[in-house]
């Protein structure tokens, strides 16, 4: 709807008008000249399409998608378990107790009277008896054979025709470390050689790739752990230097080495012995340049007087010195003391060749140490005579070897000599008295130290023997190296003339150099040749158990050769 007012003449109506609208109200009334009232009217619905909106019109657009259709599945389980169990014991039964007064005391008392001095006299028997003496209850699986359980080796030491020259288990028994070198003719002073370790305790032990491996600009000639440090090792040098190295340590494996010093041995450092590190080297021999050269020096770990827990490193050699060195600081071995083997101090327990005039040194090729005196020890020599020595000597040495400490006189008894060097000396650990020996001759002697000739002398190979060593678990029970390639296990009380087992290493016959009881796992025995090969064997039974009265028959060994 609409209102639209009803015009009039406007030119008549002038400001009145207007003054009308203004106030709101309404003119006094028509007049002349006035138009009238305004009227309302009401007209039709006036309308005017949007030009705009039929321009744009609406746009749309339809659109839909549907998803795959939905799988639904419905699945129940109901399970129940029940078990109903009873246990219904007797009724306890009382237990009837005499009462005391029905005890006859009296002869109670009367029968322990009369067993008493029987009971007594039986308990003291069985406390005096030997028949268990060494019997040790063994759960471990019997093993009737010796059987080889490694065979292991370092390709580019045996690439290069190294021998095994030295080796040695660790404190704990189960890593195996041996030395690469050469102890035939050949320039040694420019050969660059090897230590090797074995973990066999290690999963998925690789007999071809050894868990540390040292690279030595020189020949190692003999080798030894620490006893208490599962992984120092030490060993010697064909320049006369004695090195301490730590296989934890594989980029800088060496602790401490002696150097090349006024104090140093002017001969090759090798291993041969027992306590600690023990060495030996071996000069050429001047007869035949393909024989295998004769052992000039050792090195061996011992504690330090006062201090057990702490040890020094103690080193002989051809040039006829023993010295003492104790690890410092830097890296260095310092000497702490000195001993010197001179010809004109030796006791004369024995008859010996004479010498040269000028010829003075004796040179030490083997060394074995007391284990029941820490203090005594024996070396074997290149005159071939075995010589019981002592740590507390004070005799001044009559040399003018240089040395930055003085030089003492260690020898104080000479034994009978073998038919040519001796390359390997071994303290019984069993008998503070008796003490191996073996050499150029093939035979193994057995010695007291009581007195100068062998209790018994034993001939093992046609060659030479290079190792010799005592059991640490039987006391009657030793093993010998061969240069026939041999394994010789000994049991006295079985035999005193044969081997009891031959245990072929080599199948060419080349030289066994040396091996090593294991006395952590005693079933074990390394040994090791001039392939470059380190044979682990299992020993059987028989040569790891004692025997009931076996120290027994060793102490009448014993006596039978010193009355």
């Amino acid at each position: 709807m609409a209102t639209r007012a009803q015009s009039g003449p406007l030119s008549q109506a002038g400001s009145a008008g207007v003054a009308v609208l203004a106030t709101g109200g309404v003119a006094s009334g028509p007049g002349p000249g006035r138009p009238g009232a305004l009227q309302d009217e009401t007209l039709g619905v006036a309308t005017v399409p949007s030009q705009w909106r039929a321009v744009q019109g609406i746009r749309g657009e339809t659109k839909s998608c549907q998803t795959a259709s939905i799988a639904t599945a419905n699945a129940s389980a109901q399970g129940r378990s029940h078990v109903d169990a009873q246990v219904q014991t007797e009724a306890p039964v009382p237990v009837s107790v005499q009462p005391l007064s029905r005890y006859d005391v009296p002869r109670l008392a009367a029968f322990l009277r009369r067993v008493e001095a029987m009971v007594i006299r039986e308990l003291n028997k069985n406390w005096q008896s030997h028949a268990f003496d060494g019997f040790e209850v063994n759960w471990t699986e019997q093993q009737q054979m010796v059987s080889c359980l490694y065979t292991l080796g370092y390709p580019p030491a045996q690439a290069q025709g190294l021998h095994v020259t030295g080796i040695s288990w660790n404190s704990t028994g189960s890593v195996v470390a041996c030395a690469y070198g050469r102890l035939d003719h050949g320039d040694w002073s420019t050969l660059k050689s090897f230590v090797c370790a074995w973990n066999l305790d290690r999963r998925g032990l690789s007999p071809r790739q050894p868990s540390a491996v040292v690279e030595v600009p020189s020949a190692v000639l003999c080798l030894a752990f620490h006893p208490t440090q599962p992984s120092h090792v030490a060993g010697g040098l064909y320049s006369g230097e004695v090195l301490v190295w730590d296989l934890s340590r594989p980029e800088d494996p060496l602790l401490w080495r002696t150097g090349l010093t006024d104090d140093t041995h002017t001969d090759p450092v090798s291993q041969r012995g027992k306590v600690g590190v023990e060495c030996t080297t071996w000069a050429r021999c001047p007869l035949s340049p393909s024989w295998p050269c004769t052992p000039s020096s050792q090195v061996v770990w011992l504690p330090e007087p006062g201090h057990s827990h702490r040890f020094q490193v103690l080193s002989v050699a051809t040039d006829g010195k023993v010295l003492l060195w104790r690890g410092v600081g830097a890296g260095q071995l310092r000497l702490t003391e000195g001993f010197a083997l001179v010809m004109q101090q030796l006791p004369r327990s024995t008859k010996l060749k004479k010498h040269s005039r000028g010829e003075t040194e004796v040179g030490a090729t083997a060394v074995a140490f007391s284990s029941f005196d820490p203090r005594l020890f024996i070396l074997g020599t290149e005159g071939g005579f075995p010589l019981k020595c002592s740590l507390a000597a004070g005799e001044a040495a009559l040399t003018r070897m240089p040395s930055s400490v003085p030089l003492r006189a260690p020898a104080q008894f000479t034994f009978s000599p073998h038919g040519g060097p001796v390359y390997s000396v071994s303290c019984s650990p069993f008998h503070r008295n008796l003490f191996l020996s073996a050499g150029t001759d093939g035979h193994v002697h057995l010695y007291s130290m009581l007195q100068a000739p062998p209790l018994t002398s034993l001939q093992l190979s046609l060659k030479y023997l290079f190792a010799v060593r005592w059991s640490p678990v039987r006391p009657l029970v030793f093993a010998a190296a061969s240069g026939e390639g041999d394994v010789l296990l000994f049991d006295l009380q079985k035999s005193s003339q044969k081997p009891t087992v031959l245990i072929k290493q080599t199948q060419d016959e080349s030289p066994v150099y040396c091996l090593e009881f294991n006395s952590q796992q005693t079933q074990l025995l390394a040994a090791g040749d001039a392939q470059g090969t380190v044979k682990v064997w299992q020993l059987s039974t028989e040569f790891v158990e004692q025997g009931p009265r076996e120290a027994e028959d060793l102490d009448r060994l014993a006596a039978e050769v010193a009355t």
